[in-house]
């Protein structure tokens, strides 16, 4: 009996630690849904408790009221989905070819291609903002989306994957035929699901977050999306706290809903990478 409290006692202090850093992460989250649905009075209360005296969806009416917030939802929806399309297949053609081909430069370019990982945007932004603009993309969607079709990191996480697919699995295609984009569609794509899974929520989620590059592109109030929405609101003379609060909460609730929708793809698609 001894020997079992003394085994349960560190699972339990483990589970309390677990549990407590839980309540820490999400107690900001909780906060933020709370103000948001607070009555505007409450907020400036001297002692504020942590219930709401009324959940009053009056923040939210005059959000919408306000601020082209139906827009703005439009526009975010619009740049990840569509750039989750395009940055998806161009890391898989990219990370594919960097693993099964061989062709005079290819580690010279890969390695210069995880040398970028290195590069803050700071550095491009301008060279990048005078391209864009050349262009004709600046206040467009297309402007935010197009620059960033291809990712380092998800060129990296590709090629690391797609070395561990058979090789022989390819070269029997071959000998049956097949050309190389079918091989890629038919035999490799299939055999990529796990990273696939992980490069669509990596990229929808720095798409839907995404702050600086829209912040130079995007110019008129309507092209906003909602990360240049909720620092419109936040940068007001007199911000109105509780519609910040539920601009902030509805541009986080689709990344909280893609995380616990597909938490075990995530975590099996990084196990199989190899990522740490």
């Amino acid at each position: 009996m001894t020997v079992r409290m003394k085994r349960s006692f560190p699972d339990a202090a483990i589970w309390l630690a677990l549990v407590a850093g839980a309540l820490v992460m999400l107690f900001p989250i909780y906060w933020m849904a709370v103000t948001a649905v607070r009555p505007r009075a409450e907020i400036f209360e001297a002692l504020v408790s942590l219930l709401p005296g009324r959940v009053d969806w009056g923040n939210l009416a005059e959000l919408w009221r306000r601020q082209p917030l139906l827009g703005w939802l439009t526009n975010s929806a619009f740049i990840a989905v569509v750039a989750v399309i395009i940055t998806v297949f161009v890391n898989l053609l990219c990370g594919y070819t960097f693993a099964k081909f061989r062709f005079p430069g290819r580690d010279i370019l890969f390695f210069a291609i995880l040398g970028a990982l290195m590069i803050p945007i700071q550095v491009i932004l301008v060279p990048e903002f005078l391209i864009t603009a050349w262009l004709g993309l600046l206040n467009s969607p297309w402007g935010v989306i197009l620059p960033r079709a291809a990712e380092a990191f998800g060129i990296f996480m590709v090629r690391q994957f797609m070395v561990s697919i058979p090789d022989e699995l390819i070269e029997a295609a071959r000998l049956d035929g097949a050309g190389e984009f079918r091989i890629f569609l038919r035999v490799v794509l299939p055999l990529s699901r796990p990273v696939i899974a992980v490069l669509v929520i990596f990229t929808f989620m720095w798409r839907w977050n995404d702050f600086a590059w829209p912040l130079v592109i995007l110019t008129d109030r309507d092209s906003f999306t909602l990360p240049l929405g909720l620092n419109l609101l936040r940068g007001e003379v007199n911000p109105e706290w509780g519609q910040v609060m539920m601009l902030a909460l509805l541009s986080i609730a689709p990344m909280l809903l893609i995380f616990l929708a597909f938490q075990r793809q995530l975590i099996q698609g990084i196990a199989s990478t190899g990522l740490k």
